[in-house]
């Protein structure tokens, strides 16, 4: 059994999964980010990283300089825009549609009262898997050297699942809803030169879940060091049936697309820079 059922009995509905799911809302209304210790059994972190290591070379790793949107430099708007502010980014996923529907990852996503579980802590009446082939449920790994810098996620919703930590390194770092409403340029702004007091700082450890609303939170994975890589699981969840990633996105950080992304591209219902 991969899914620490002791502690988070999702498939059986009662005063305990009540008090776990209490404890969830309180900890995303107070910044937007959850941390559910211990959610995997030893098996089952073991079983995720035997998975995750047998398709690591499926990654796709890539050395680029991006900024916070992942969209291009804009050379109308001042210097100090955050839009204009790029940083370099290197890193590797592997894409969705290497693993097995029987495999470990698959499991723990289709174990019964996963997905309600996820809806009921984030409290959402629209609440759908993201219906990307390549970005439903991913693997992050990021090597020695490597880091993600500051950005929103594409998707309203990210459900991550530490599997292994690098030897040092790999904090993850948050400014909490930054841009709930608005794009708020200027608090993104401090964020970027180091003059933010918003930022939060996690230091998560293998078998931990995190829910987090990464579309409305600035964030960003510090670099790491060490010959053990870092392996995270992503599932993802939006507000609306069928969406997927811009094409441009896609290639940037799968390095390739597939025909449903350009079919469904600017299709999506809010006007967030991605």
């Amino acid at each position: 059994m991969f899914v620490n059922h002791d502690l988070y009995p999702i498939s059986d509905p009662g005063a305990v999964l009540d008090r776990v799911i209490a404890d969830v809302r309180t900890q995303l209304a107070t910044d937007g980010c959850a941390v559910l210790k211990g959610f995997l059994t030893e098996a089952g972190i073991a079983a995720l990283t035997a998975e995750a290591e047998g398709v690591a070379d499926k990654g796709h790793r890539s050395r680029s300089r991006t900024n916070a949107y992942f969209t291009k430099d804009d050379p109308s708007l001042p210097e100090d825009d955050p839009r204009r502010q790029f940083f370099d980014r290197s890193n590797a996923f592997i894409p969705a549609d290497h693993f097995a529907p029987g495999g470990a990852l698959r499991q723990v996503h289709d174990t019964l009262g996963f997905d309600g579980f996820i809806q009921a802590c984030l409290q959402e009446d629209q609440f759908y898997r993201y219906a990307d082939p390549l970005a439903d449920v991913i693997v992050n790994m990021a090597e020695e050297g490597n880091g993600f810098p500051w950005h929103f996620d594409t998707n309203n919703f990210t459900v991550t699942l530490a599997i292994q930590n690098a030897e040092q390194g790999g904090a993850f770092e948050y400014a909490a809803g930054i841009r709930e409403g608005d794009e708020n340029f200027d608090e993104v702004a401090k964020v970027l030169n180091g003059t933010s007091d918003k930022i939060t700082r996690l230091e998560l450890q293998p078998g931990d879940l995190q829910l987090f609303r990464g579309r409305y939170s600035l964030h960003r994975v510090a670099p790491l060091r060490g010959n053990r890589p870092r392996y995270v699981a992503i599932f993802s969840y939006v507000e609306e049936p069928g969406m997927v990633g811009s094409p441009e996105r896609t290639k940037q950080l799968y390095g390739r697309t597939l025909p449903i992304h350009h079919e469904r591209a600017g299709q999506r219902a809010d006007s967030y820079i991605d």
